[in-house]
């Protein structure tokens, strides 16, 4: 089959619940609409509408990773549950090619009286699995589910862990063209979660996948496009990077309008005399310098690393309430040198320049380094090293924040930087600006072959045991 296979087409999907105030209400509608027909009396209606998901449309093809993110009650589990069929449209049309494997809500598919291996057998068959050849797959299914003798028990009995576990072993033993999953990794161990993400990562070598998710991180790590749904309607269709960073902006600026306060977001933003500020006195650790430099040097070249300025007139998307804004961000040299290329392993500051328009107290700068899927790789914030003195900013202060660390070794491709200045704690705090990809960055020549990231060694070394 082509790879540009459509396996999914959404059409102007919609579902509506009427919701009625008393038991009652249903009766009357029933019967007093028929007679007021009849007696020339339209329109009689004993109930409200609700519209769960409305005019949502997208196609997803083969071999794509779809992630849908919203708020609860947006809609997600209702447009799956569309898209599996197991829930009618009240309007628009859903296509779907190929066997489709799901996750849906807990425990979905089975007969709590049923013990966990009759489900293995009734979820099998429903997939069209002839029972023979789930005999075949059997303890390979019991293998990945690992719930020991529960097998043998009726799935009433079972934690919600368990559920997860027997139902994604199924899934992944039923040659599905398209698997949905929704929240079901947020349930279970961590062992249990990275042999999922494991599976999910060969599946999407050769089928095409729709997972919903609370974690925008997972949905990042996993996915090509992201969809996001809000109140049931559509948002935004478009790449995972785009999409979440949209998504967190506006829940950011959604919690702090309920606390009274308005965060604006913009998709593009807006030097002198520095004056140091008094911090906590920290223990400055014993510097690390990776004893195989000159190796790497000779043998495969130094992991270079080339900063492209802050340019602030093409930034990456960006919000805040604007009470202070960043006005510069720059990457130099551990000894305060501006440079452009740096090489992994090297001690480097990042500066974050920002100029304050309205009295701010408690101004918290942080940072947080990305690659080219969005990833969050590291990234740290002023909050700690100022909490037992806060500062406080008045309007027309200039504030420049400094974070000094050694450059890990980046595998080579592109990278970007975000950088943001909050107020308030690090657990209740305002935004008041954040700068998607405020700096871009590119790692070339590495000698990482595996990893997000490789960490300067302070010494390697193999020693021989006697006895």
């Amino acid at each position: 089959m082509s790879s540009n296979e459509l396996m999914i087409s959404v059409e102007s999907l919609g579902k509506k619940y009427d919701i009625y105030a008393q038991p009652a209400d249903r009766l009357k509608q029933m019967v007093l609409p028929r007679l007021g027909r009849v007696m020339g009396k339209h329109g009689l209606r004993y109930h409200k509408e609700f519209w769960a998901l409305r005019d949502v449309g997208f196609s997803i093809r083969r071999g794509e990773t779809v992630g849908v993110i919203g708020r609860n009650g947006s809609g997600k589990s209702t447009l799956l549950q569309m898209v599996c069929g197991t829930l009618t449209p009240t309007e628009g049309q859903v296509r779907a090619n190929g066997r489709i494997a799901a996750l849906l809500e807990l425990g979905a598919g089975f007969n709590p009286e049923f013990t966990g291996e009759e489900n293995v057998y009734l979820s099998g068959l429903l997939y069209g699995i002839p029972e023979g050849e789930l005999r075949k797959r059997f303890d390979s299914i019991l293998a990945f589910a690992d719930i020991g003798d529960f097998i043998n028990q009726p799935v009433k009995t079972y934690s919600s862990g368990m559920y997860v576990r027997l139902a994604f072993a199924i899934a992944a033993h039923v040659d599905a063209d398209v698997l949905i999953i929704d929240e079901a990794l947020s349930v279970g161990d961590v062992r249990f979660t990275q042999k999922c993400m494991r599976f999910l990562r060969d599946f999407q070598k050769r089928g095409t996948l729709m997972f919903v998710s609370h974690d925008t991180g997972a949905v990042i790590n996993l996915c090509d496009r992201a969809i996001w749904l809000d109140k049931g309607r559509q948002i935004l269709d478009g790449t995972t990077r785009e999409v979440v960073e949209r998504y967190l902006a506006e829940q950011h600026a959604a919690d702090r309008l309920a606390g009274g306060q308005v965060v604006t977001i913009k998709s593009s933003a807006a030097g002198g005399a520095v004056k140091s500020l008094s911090r906590q006195e920290s223990t400055v650790p014993e510097d690390i310098i990776d004893t195989r430099h000159a190796v790497l040097k000779e043998c495969v070249g130094m992991n270079r690393i080339t900063v492209f300025a802050f340019d602030p007139e093409n930034m990456g998307n960006q919000f805040g309430a604007g009470q202070a804004r960043i006005s510069g961000a720059k990457l130099v040299g551990g000894d305060g040198s501006d440079s452009q290329l740096f090489i992994g392993g090297e001690v480097v500051s990042l500066q974050i320049d920002a100029e304050v328009d309205s009295h701010v107290e408690a101004p918290i700068f942080g940072f947080y380094v990305k690659d080219h899927l969005g990833q969050r790789i590291f990234g740290d914030n002023t909050y700690l090293s100022y909490s037992a003195s806060p500062v406080v900013a008045s309007a027309g202060t200039r504030l420049r924040a400094h974070f000094e660390f050694r450059m890990p070794i980046l595998p080579t491709g592109d990278y970007s930087i975000d950088v943001a200045l909050a107020s308030g704690s690090q657990d209740d705090h305002t935004q008041q600006h954040w700068i998607h990809d405020a700096l871009t960055f590119r790692a070339s020549e590495s000698s990482m072959k595996h990893g997000l990231v490789g960490i300067p060694m302070h010494s390697i070394k193999i020693q021989q045991l006697e006895g």
